[in-house]
């Protein structure tokens, strides 16, 4: 008797060895995963912060007959090689566009050169001593100075990281999103409606069934070339647009939404369905007006998170043409557009230091809007979920 008491201990003693070892593992592995996690933010924000401030100048403009041709010419020349070139750009324009400037002076706070901008927020920079030199001056006469950086909200692309936004590629990133829910949203509703409560349990339903959940599950990438192949190769929808990045993020939310949606309409208890039925309704009337409407928090959360998703896939929109050069916004669902990702993408292979802050500052912004998307879902699901 004792002997087997002896066994029992000892096995329960090694069981409680193993609970504990997994529990050690497991909490390991959580603390690992968290550890990396605030890593990547903290590296993110040390990098991207520097990105909503950017260095300002102020000059004094005389616009002369020589500025109508050169911009560099209405400057200092002291001041002029440290002022952005987007800048000087603008000056033969301005003078164009209102004649009456001709001939006067004016002091205004201008955009620096990213070199300055990378010198002022303590980087590595390009900058020759002569011209840290007249910065260091220009900084202690207080007409030197960063500010926060509306360029990178208020403009588009641009091949000098100064003058750098992401304007246009929020906006197409909107309308891709825009096209994308259209075309997702009421196809994937119906489509799980139908194989949830109209669809008879056959052969063609599970095929149906089984093909959904491996669409779910198949790299993006496979989406593009199915969305060049089929949307701008076939039908000829216009490449690089928002509607055909639209049109492809669909493609690959679709699974997404069905299977969101067959789930919330399982949780539906069949007492609601037999009451409805009791009372005379028919099939279809049992799902518009009590099954539906009690599904669709779910619905909306698994939307949600499901252009959460495409949201952040760059590799599709990449294949149909949305990692091109866009300064501009774009206007219409049908012009040359690009995308917050694929924006973040074009940044992370420019060779300028300075784009390595405006990457991080994309990356930010992208992921505050992720994030606020993901709590809405967790929002809604927590203000309409019903308890059977």
């Amino acid at each position: 008797m004792s002997q087997s008491f002896d066994v029992i201990s000892a096995q329960l003693k090694k069981r409680h060895r193993r609970s504990a070892r997994l529990k050690w593992i497991s909490m390991s592995a959580l603390g690992l995963a968290g550890l990396f996690l605030v890593l990547f933010f903290a590296d993110m924000l040390s990098k991207g912060l520097p990105a909503f401030q950017q260095a300002y100048v102020q000059v004094e403009l005389e616009y002369n007959e020589d500025a109508t041709r050169m911009g560099r010419a209405a400057m200092d020349p002291e001041v002029a090689r440290l002022v952005s070139r987007t800048f000087e750009r603008l000056i033969p324009g301005m003078i164009r566009n209102d004649p009456d400037l001709l001939g006067t002076s004016e002091t205004r706070w201008v955009l620096a050169n990213s070199q300055v901008d990378q010198y002022l927020k303590g980087h590595a920079n390009k900058l020759r001593d002569n011209e840290r030199e007249a910065v260091d001056e220009l900084v202690e006469a207080g007409r030197m100075e960063l500010r926060f950086n509306t360029t990178f909200f208020s403009r588009g692309d641009s091949k000098m990281a100064e003058s750098a936004g992401i304007l246009s590629a929020a906006v197409g990133t909107v309308l891709t999103l825009l096209v994308t829910l259209a075309i997702s949203f009421p196809i994937g509703v119906m489509t799980a409606v139908y194989l949830e409560e109209f669809a008879p349990d056959n052969r063609l339903t599970q095929l149906i069934e089984i093909n959904i959940n491996n669409l779910a599950a198949i790299p993006s990438i496979l989406f593009g070339l199915l969305g060049l192949a089929i949307f701008i190769n076939f039908f000829g929808v216009p490449r690089s647009s928002p509607l055909v990045g639209g049109m492809t993020l669909a493609l690959m939310t679709l699974p997404v939404i069905i299977i969101a949606t067959r789930t919330a309409l399982r949780s539906v208890p069949d007492s609601i369905r037999h009451a409805a039925f009791g009372v005379g309704c028919s099939r279809w009337q049992v799902v518009r007006d009590h099954v539906l409407p009690l599904a669709m928090p779910g619905i909306m959360t698994g939307s949600i998170i499901g252009l959460a998703q495409a949201m952040g896939e760059t590799a599709p929109l990449i294949i149909v043409g949305m990692v091109a050069f866009i300064p501009d916004v774009s206007a219409s669902f049908t012009q040359a557009a690009t995308v917050l990702p694929a924006q973040i993408f074009t940044w992370a292979g420019e060779p300028e230091r300075a784009f390595v802050e405006k990457t991080a500052g994309g990356i930010l912004v992208l992921l505050s809007i992720l994030i606020f998307l993901n709590a809405s879902a967790v929002i809604l699901r927590k203000k309409f979920e019903r308890r059977w």
